[in-house]
């Protein structure tokens, strides 16, 4: 199962190391190994909301997911996005932008001695509109999953009263939308402000707009089973599922952008970006994907959500604090794999739990001789 499951990924990343060692030698070839290991630490929750999500949509839908999904994520999130912002800021036409990036400036300077701008200082530059967007996207996402009731929480302390709170109709807009203003006011540069501020609205009515699309096809969530047996999940399929697709790229969007941003701090050469990034992570997010899908891994360890969702909340914070304080790389790194790691321990201890108290049940129902 790990093989079949991995195998592909581990095959690519072969594959990518030789072609960056082939591009660049020893140093192309341990960037793009860092840019790997980087993009697979930052999406590990990725993997996780793809496979909660994944869950609901039919095997055809999966695929398509799987595939075309993964290559949108490859080519156009970790390829074309970042010389896609370079087109737009700098009215640059695609072949320009391109050959920008192939040839920064000796010596790694911001800027060509013409004083244009490099590709990495252009890419730089649109980090608010980019922070902002990406940010409030994700904040929705954390927000509206913590003010909703559950029968089963995580931080029982903090997540009940939370979701208490939730009640009150909207107030996941209005947490996300106050932050907004407060980042745009203290954090943002004033020639950003206004920048933020509708970048900021755009992430917002993105995910509102694909998150309600998705529940006006929504399907019943449950159905009786066979002969009456146990209920069992529905498959999302047709326009429920296309929007669910549309749901997961948005989502897997808003989670390249710190991994891209980041990236700059290591390499500005696009090719080894596509390779580290593209390839190597996004291959790797896939097959953690399909693995947490095909165990039903997030059925047996049941916190993994809700660590993945408080992870989700941190990577906003850290994307709208962006806007104005450098928050290193490491940390956008660490903490979502800290968030995701006490998670899982939890619901392994969770489990040990519920299993003398199984057993006992089952005395106590068996039938006297």
């Amino acid at each position: 199962m790990i093989t079949r499951i991995f195998g592909l990924s581990i095959v690519i990343t072969v594959f990518s190391l030789v072609v960056a060692y082939l591009y660049g030698g020893l140093t192309a070839l341990a960037l793009c190994a860092i840019l790997g290991i980087l993009e697979v630490s930052l999406s590990f929750d990725n993997a996780v909301i793809n496979a909660t999500v994944l869950e609901r949509m039919s095997e055809f839908w999966q695929r398509i997911f799987l595939t075309v999904g993964v290559l949108i994520a490859v080519f156009g999130m970790r390829l074309i996005f970042p010389l896609a912002i370079v087109w737009v800021t700098a009215g640059l036409n695609p072949v320009e932008a391109f050959d920008l990036a192939l040839n920064p400036p000796a010596d790694d300077a911001a800027y060509f001695p013409d004083g244009s701008a490099s590709y990495e200082t252009l890419l730089t530059d649109a980090h608010p509109q980019i922070a902002a967007f990406g940010g409030m996207f994700l904040a929705l996402l954390f927000l509206n999953f913590i003010f909703e009731e559950r029968d089963i929480t995580w931080l029982s302390w903090l997540e009940k009263p939370l979701a208490k709170a939730g009640k009150l109709d909207m107030l996941s807009v209005v947490v996300a939308g106050t932050g907004l203003v407060l980042v745009a006011e203290f954090l943002a540069d004033a020639d950003d402000r206004s920048t933020v501020l509708v970048s900021g609205l755009l992430g917002m009515i993105v995910y509102i707009l694909v998150d309600g699309l998705g529940s006006m096809f929504h399907t019943e969530e449950f159905e009786e089973g066979p002969q009456g047996g146990p209920s069992t999940l529905v498959k999302a399929t047709g326009k429920a599922a296309f929007f669910l697709f549309l749901y997961l790229e948005v989502l897997d969007a808003s989670f390249s952008f710190d991994g891209v941003i980041g990236a700059f701090a290591i390499t500005s050469d696009p090719i080894i970006i596509a390779l580290g990034l593209g390839l190597i992570g996004a291959m790797f997010v896939r097959s953690i994907t399909v693995y947490l899908v095909r165990q039903g891994t997030l059925s047996d360890y049941v916190y993994l959500e809700h660590g993945a969702h408080w992870a989700i909340g941190a990577l906003a914070a850290i994307l709208l604090v962006s806007i104005g304080v450098h928050v290193n790389e490491l940390i956008t790194g660490l903490i979502g794999v800290a968030f995701i790691g006490a998670a899982l321990i939890s619901s392994v201890l969770r489990n040990r739990k519920a299993e003398p108290d199984a057993v006992e049940d089952a005395k106590e129902s068996a039938p006297v001789s």
